[in-house]
């Protein structure tokens, strides 16, 4: 049957009352090689290529305005269909909170005369420091207490009428109206990918109420419990746990933590697996802690339910400490990180898409992990010929750690975790919450030193621990340091009176005690190091890198720009940070002589093998063949850095190598990447100078597992400086650091 063009007018079934007769637009399906969508009976078919050879197929039905999955199955080749689930009802809950602006974020409003309700209003949304569902609250939120009455929640509600099937490149979807879910309202979508065993389900939706922060649950429900029902997952040490359902039914969701963060459902010779997106999902913290981000629940008796979600409720790290003293401050610390839970942002009336992820195989459940692995590397930074992987931005309190065991040669949880990861320069920031930063010399001087000896002997070939630092001094926000070896400075404010700017200490050689910005670029300068801002336009950055946009010191070429790091999440945004991080960066590249670089970082605290840390993170793949010895110039690095030759991403989008060819009108970017989700679209963006343009090339017409070359002409003429980005349909992404045209 041909379907373009058409309304179609289906009898659909019902579970009990009056048939629904359901009008279903056709005028976006495009018939193709893949991808298939029919009608069969009362029911819309949707069958698409897999991967392998593998088939796939969908079946969706009306039931008294409720969307349901009447079937999900799966075969190899034309061998018989696997059944993975029947009648099987969409399900998602929502509980929402109310955005405050942090107690950090006003104190530096204030200081730079910009705190007005205005300014606040917009500002909030760029809050780290929030936990909307703590009540009365704490930590370092503003106008408490909280009340319960802040605080919703709400189950999905349908009264569907409509659908719509709309044929995207190598993609199809099919969406359903009358979606209520809480204070949100909107539609209800699932999308498959040609070439691929992916099925997405989202609520797209939004609310008008103001101030919205919100977390989600999405999945399905309906699943039977019957003699063989075997749910399986990999705990955070990697073993396989399995559930049978043969406990009592559950109140609420059972949260697992899960390695990888996928379960897998048994379906005869089949599974199905489910999991969230790989890193939009995940909104920042302090810490990774694995809080169980898929879910089942015994509804009762003869059925189950399976998702993904995020609790009402965060986690601090696991302490650490030997001394008493140690013990008991560290508790105290992550005991804080229980009121930091900021959840996404909800402005009114911006659409925001819950989505929870399903892979349909035909095999059993550990190649089904394998395969789904597959579209994260196995959660692993892959190597790259021509490139290292650099991470930073971690408070890990090495030197604390270090003496408080008295002893250089312990080797903290984190180095394993890095390594599994494959991260190849790691650099650190110490006297950050720990040790004695802001001492004049001889307390902190005593600490550097067992920082850069303890760093030494974590490093090896191909693993460079960089002692580095945010010492946020004299020049406003927060800022960070790295330079091409150790050096003995510092920051005290003021610096006591008779201390001389550099002399040589009997202990440590040439140290340097700086008092001023002025004196903090002489030292860079003359350490040819690097600068840069620390997460700008929130927590203490807020109001920065603006406010001193017109110094020397950020003028200079040895202030390269500011960190990235996905803060704040909102699910409306094409691509992660969209507005805070690549915002600022086009504001930097056009205030300064030259194009400023967006530095993917971490800023989180203690690491731990069984914390998810792969999801949370972005990294920066560096144009290097070797990775300095502890005791080399780490030159190679700040210079690469210097020059942006380096690039920043979540993972799963990878670039070979990218530039620009020819000049004015006759210009042209080109680029080589390989990925693994579909991709959705690339974004070159170019400025000259004042105004800041967009061209965006869809790319849904892309299957999952490929390369592409880009060569895309734009007009160069009175530009000053142009970047690029690539984003898959996951919300994953990577981008290039900014090309100077004049």
């Amino acid at each position: 049957m041909k379907f373009r063009g058409l309304l179609l007018s289906l009898a659909m079934l019902t579970g009990v009352g009056a048939a629904q007769s359901l009008s279903c637009s056709l005028q976006g399906y495009k018939a193709m090689d893949g991808l298939k969508a029919e009608t069969s009976g009362s029911a819309l078919t949707m069958t698409w290529q897999g991967e392998g050879g593998q088939q796939l197929r969908a079946q969706f039905a009306l039931r008294n305005g409720q969307p349901v999955i009447q079937e999900l199955a799966a075969r190899q080749g034309s061998g018989a269909w696997v059944v993975l689930g029947k009648d099987l009802t969409p399900d998602f809950q929502v509980t929402t909170g109310r955005r405050r602006i942090s107690g950090a974020q006003r104190n530096m409003l204030k200081k730079l005369n910009l705190d007005t309700p205005e300014q606040e209003n917009v500002r909030k949304w760029n809050t780290f420091w929030d936990a909307p569902l703590v009540v009365p609250g704490g930590g370092d939120t503003t106008d408490l207490p909280r009340s319960e009455s802040e605080i919703t929640r709400g189950s999905v509600s349908y009264k569907s009428s409509n659908c719509t099937v709309v044929s995207s490149g190598a993609r199809e979807s099919v969406t359903f109206d009358g979606l209520t879910l809480g204070i949100f309202s909107g539609d209800l979508r699932f999308t498959v990918y040609k070439g691929s065993n992916l099925l997405r389900q989202e609520a797209i939706a939004k609310t008008e109420e103001p101030s919205v922060a919100y977390i989600y649950k999405a999945g399905l429900k309906g699943f039977p419990v019957q003699d063989d029902t075997k749910l399986s997952w990999r705990d955070t040490a990697q073993h396989w746990q399995e559930s049978y359902m043969g406990g009592a039914p559950n109140t609420d969701p059972v949260g697992l933590r899960a390695r990888n963060r996928v379960v897998i459902l048994a379906a005869g010779t089949g599974s199905l697996a489910v999991f969230p997106p790989p890193h939009k999902f995940f909104f920042a913290r302090e810490n990774e802690v694995n809080l169980g981000f898929v879910y089942y629940r015994k509804d009762d008796n003869n059925s189950f339910s399976l998702g993904a979600y995020w609790p009402e409720r965060g986690e601090g790290y696991h302490p650490w400490g030997v001394t008493d003293a140690e013990w008991k401050r560290r508790v105290g610390v992550s005991r804080s990180e229980w009121d930091n839970y900021a959840l996404y942002n909800a402005p009114a009336g911006t659409l925001q898409r819950m989505a929870v992820y399903y892979y349909l195989s035909p095999k059993a459940a550990q190649p089904t992990l394998d395969a789904v692995l597959a579209y994260t590397h196995d959660d692993v930074f892959k190597p790259l010929p021509g490139f290292k992987v650099m991470a930073g931005h971690f408070h890990l309190d090495l030197n604390e750690s270090l003496r408080d065991r008295n002893t250089l040669d312990y080797q903290p949880p984190w180095v394993g975790v890095f390594r599994a990861l494959g991260v190849n320069i790691l650099y650190l920031g110490d006297f950050h919450d720990d040790s004695h930063p802001s001492d004049p010399g001889p307390e902190r001087f005593k600490e550097e030193k067992v920082y850069f000896e303890g760093a030494q002997r974590l490093s090896d070939k191909d693993f460079l621990v960089m002692p580095a630092e945010e010492p946020n001094a004299y020049f406003g926000g927060h800022w960070w340091l790295m330079t091409p070896k150790p050096i003995y400075f510092s920051h005290a404010q003021p610096r006591p009176a008779g201390q001389e700017f550099m002399e040589n200490d009997p202990a440590y050689g040439q140290v340097y005690h700086v008092g001023s910005s002025e004196d903090i670029l002489n030292m860079v300068n003359r350490e040819k190091g690097i600068l840069w801002t620390t997460h700008p336009r929130t927590k203490n950055s807020e109001g920065y890198p603006e406010a001193y946009k017109d110094q020397p010191f950020f003028q200079s070429d040895r202030f390269i720009g500011a960190s990235w790091e996905s803060l704040p999440v909102d699910l409306s945004e094409k691509e992660e940070c969209e507005v805070r991080c690549f915002g600022t960066q086009d504001d930097m590249s056009n205030w300064a002589p030259k194009a400023k670089f967006m530095i993917a970082e971490g800023d989180t605290y203690t690491k731990w093998p069984d914390d998810e840390t792969y999801p949370q993170l972005a990294i920066n793949y560096v144009k290097l063949d070797k990775v300095p010895l502890y005791n080399e110039s780490w030159a190679p690095i700040i210079d690469l850095m210097q020059r942006g030759d380096f690039y920043g991403t979540t993972g799963e989008v990878l670039f070979h190598n990218w530039g620009v060819e020819g000049s004015g009108a006759k210009s042209v970017y080109t680029a080589n990447i390989e990925y693994t989700y579909p991709l959705e679209f690339a974004d070159l963006v170019w400025s000259d100078g004042t105004k800041v343009e967009h061209k965006y090339i869809d790319l849904t017409d892309t299957t999952p597992f490929g390369t592409k070359e880009f060569k895309i002409p734009f007009d160069a003429s009175g530009k000053k400086w142009v970047r690029f980005s690539v984003w898959d349909s996951a919300g994953n992404g990577a981008w290039v650091q900014p090309t100077n045209l004049k």
